[in-house]
């Protein structure tokens, strides 16, 4: 029973590990900045998959992988890593992890999309509602009408709301270009050749940002290095390599669907470890946003 649902148990473990990096990247980054986060998070992942794949495999590098595998994987690391990715936590820090999430929720009508204007895939009617339906959880939840005004406004920086969804451009992109590149190949090997793609663009933003000495800062705080860990752990680590797993074994839409389920595992972790008063119907905003991604697949 567990075999035949692989692909959906690793998009679960997925969901669950992306709820737990939102949470530890949000408060390192409060700590230490965003791009200092985003940069350690990467080579701790990378020594962590050196391991795994060393241990599993017997190679603790992806020299196996194929030039077409190198070339597709590279890509979907640029879009999902360093151009998703880098918004992603600037999301974090603006408007906390739990908002970055429920917009991260986007992700999968965008994969649709992606897949209807690259791969020529059809979107049926019920997918173009699941669309609407997410839209609406969201807007639900970042727009508010003060007492006595008649004016409806957004309730979260325009800033952090745009960064957000970049970051779920970045995610759903990437998510096509590494089916794409993978096939068969090992996910955790595949997870490697992406998180190389982001080190050599984050190193490139470091450098022209003139960001090292921050970055250099960023290792004395011992409690935001910590963070980082628990974060690149279930993050790039855990998190990126089930998601590629899952892909491998079931359709992108469920995955994209169960991994979108972050937003709601989050909300019991907001308010307990963030203090965040969370109102009613923001909560039934996160649970209507998942409804339309439902919809987006069956």
């Amino acid at each position: 029973m567990i075999q035949a649902h692989i692909g959906e148990l690793a998009a679960l473990t997925t969901a669950v590990s992306w709820t737990l990096t939102a949470i530890a990247f949000e408060a390192a980054g409060k700590k230490v900045g965003s791009l200092s986060v985003n940069y350690i998070r990467l080579f701790i992942a990378f020594v962590l998959l050196a391991i795994y794949t060393f241990l599993s495999r017997g190679i603790a590098l992806p020299t196996d992988a194929s030039a077409s595998t190198w070339f597709w994987l590279l890509i979907s690391g640029v879009i999902g890593f360093v151009i998703g990715d880098f918004f992603l936590f600037k999301a974090y820090v603006e408007i906390g992890s739990r908002i970055s999430l429920l917009i991260m929720s986007t992700a999968p009508p965008i994969t649709a999309l992606a897949g209807f204007l690259l791969m020529g895939e059809t979107i049926s009617m019920m997918s173009i509602a699941g669309m609407f339906i997410t839209m609406c959880g969201i807007c639900l939840v970042v727009l508010s009408r003060s007492a006595g005004e008649k004016k409806v406004k957004l309730n979260r920086p325009v800033k952090g709301l745009i960064f957000a969804g970049i970051g779920a451009l970045g995610q759903a992109f990437g998510l096509v270009f590494s089916k794409l590149g993978m096939g068969d190949y090992n996910p955790f090997a595949a997870t490697q050749i992406r998180i190389i793609a982001a080190m050599i663009g984050f190193t490139i933003i470091i450098t022209f940002q003139k960001k090292w000495p921050e970055l250099k800062q960023a290792f004395t705080n011992r409690r935001a290095i910590g963070q980082i860990s628990i974060g690149a752990f279930f993050g790039p680590f855990v998190g990126v390599s089930f998601s590629l797993m899952a892909v491998q074994y079931t359709a992108t839409g469920i995955v994209s669907t169960i991994t979108s389920l972050s937003p709601i595992l989050i909300i019991p972790a907001s308010i307990m470890i963030f203090k965040e008063k969370v109102l009613p119907k923001e909560i039934l905003g996160a649970f209507i946003s998942i409804t339309g991604v439902i919809l987006l697949f069956l």
